[in-house]
């Protein structure tokens, strides 16, 4: 009997020893991720321990149903962490094939995908977008565009709005956040459109905020980035990304909508509710908005879910300078192009002092005035799920922090989770 038991827990051992070697795996045969001793990378294993304590917190205290983190270095896993739930009714463990809305961080991958389309020679990037889209050669500038809510007087803009306006937030577009609201809204959703090309004509329409390339203002100009990836090539942009970006990279998981909950990987979401407290908001079931949604609109913006294993493959490519594993799919200087800042010293409100924008990322350009551990030049987004992920290019490394509550606003876990990385980095 005892005889038995060692040999049965000696094959457990072995099962899990080849889990940990291939959590991340497909059913490719492509190079995965491979872990390190973190001290090999430069990281103090002692300092990393102080990561999952604080991520606990949040849990506990019933802010968020469950956090993955995820560091790289030099290509190497040195940090993954599952805490908590993606099911807190169910007790559902988080796993690290857990399936998150990824929501905003979908922009960087749009973009990429246009910048594809850039270096085969199908436009420059000071060419209107209404050389692709015409409806935008009619829109005008509201005279009016504070915290009224109200559209002003209309002028012509002073030029015309660019691609690179597009890919950098700086085109004027009517949004949520900024002045009138309630036109954006209903030009957006009511009725629900039934196509991006749709909705951006519906867009093209509404009046600028500002004259194009005077401010900074988040709005849904990667969707109108995403409808150029689909007028240029042909493609719709869900076909165009599987294609040219997730397929050529091993990314299986990575989905608009999904057609079933993958085996039950799907995480439910959250929002905060009475006290801050989350409460179920959709679920990860068959009854997912995810699943059950029409499926016309294939918005650069966001709506895509991934994996872990997945965006880091993505981030990595980005970090290794536009390919991963052999697989170019964009030459350094592109990449270096979008990661430069490309709004000068324009106020970037969402992310504070001391941040620009490049080519679909926010990117440090002042440590000090930013507060951020992240080293200049670094390059990162995040998403309406409380996801973020970043690229620091000095130190070589990728973070990730997946959860799904929203709004987050409420909690610091994502600023808290860069702090801790960069604590206990030891060169």
């Amino acid at each position: 009997m005892k005889h038995n038991l060692v040999i049965r827990l000696i094959q457990i051992s072995k099962v899990l020893m080849i889990m940990n070697l291939i959590f991340f795996s497909s059913v490719s045969n492509s190079q995965e991720f491979q872990f390190s001793n973190p001290e090999e990378q430069g990281f103090s294993k002692d300092r990393l321990k102080r990561i999952a304590p604080v991520m606990q917190k949040y849990i506990d205290q019933d802010l968020t149903p469950g956090v993955l983190t995820a560091i790289m270095r030099n290509e190497k896993i040195v940090y993954l962490e599952t805490q908590g739930f993606m099911d807190v009714k169910e007790e559902k463990p988080l796993r690290k094939d857990t399936i998150f809305r990824i929501a905003s961080m979908t922009k960087p991958i749009a973009s990429v995908a246009l910048m594809i389309l850039w270096e085969e020679g199908h436009f420059q990037l000071n060419d209107p977008v209404s050389k692709f889209i015409p409806a935008f050669s009619e829109t005008k500038v509201s005279t009016t565009s504070d915290a009224s809510g109200k559209t002003g007087d209309l002028v012509e803009p002073k030029r015309a709005i660019t691609i690179r306006d597009m890919l950098t937030h700086t085109a004027g577009l009517a949004n949520s956040y900024i002045g009138n609201k309630d036109a954006y809204r209903k030009a957006m959703y009511q009725p629900r459109p039934k196509s991006n090309s749709e909705q951006i004509n519906r867009l093209a329409k509404l009046a600028l905020n500002y004259h194009p390339g005077e401010e900074w203002q988040y709005s849904a100009a990667t969707s109108v980035v995403g409808h150029l990836v689909e007028i240029i090539s042909g493609k719709s942009l869900d076909i165009f990304l599987k294609e040219r970006l997730f397929s050529p990279l091993d990314m299986p998981d990575t989905h608009f909508y999904l057609d079933n909950t993958k085996g039950g990987r799907l995480a439910a979401q959250y929002t905060p509710g009475k006290n801050k407290k989350i409460i179920l908001q959709d679920p990860g079931s068959e009854k997912s908005r995810w699943i059950t949604s029409p499926r016309n609109i294939f918005s650069g913006s966001g709506g895509l879910v991934s994996t872990a294993r997945d965006y880091l493959r993505f981030q990595q490519m980005i970090l290794n300078k536009g390919q991963l594993n052999g697989v170019r799919i964009l030459s350094p200087s592109t990449v270096s192009l979008m990661l430069e800042n490309h709004t000068g010293n324009l106020p970037i409100w969402l992310t504070g002092p001391g941040t620009g924008f490049g080519l679909g990322y926010g990117v440090i350009v002042d440590r000090g005035k930013s507060s951020s551990p992240l080293s200049e030049g670094s390059a990162y987004w995040g998403g309406a799920y409380c996801t973020i992920s970043w690229i620091d290019r000095e130190k070589n490394i990728v973070g990730l922090l997946m959860t799904q509550v929203r709004p987050y606003t409420h909690i610091n876990i994502r600023r808290d989770f860069q702090v801790l990385t960069y604590q206990s980095i030891m060169d």
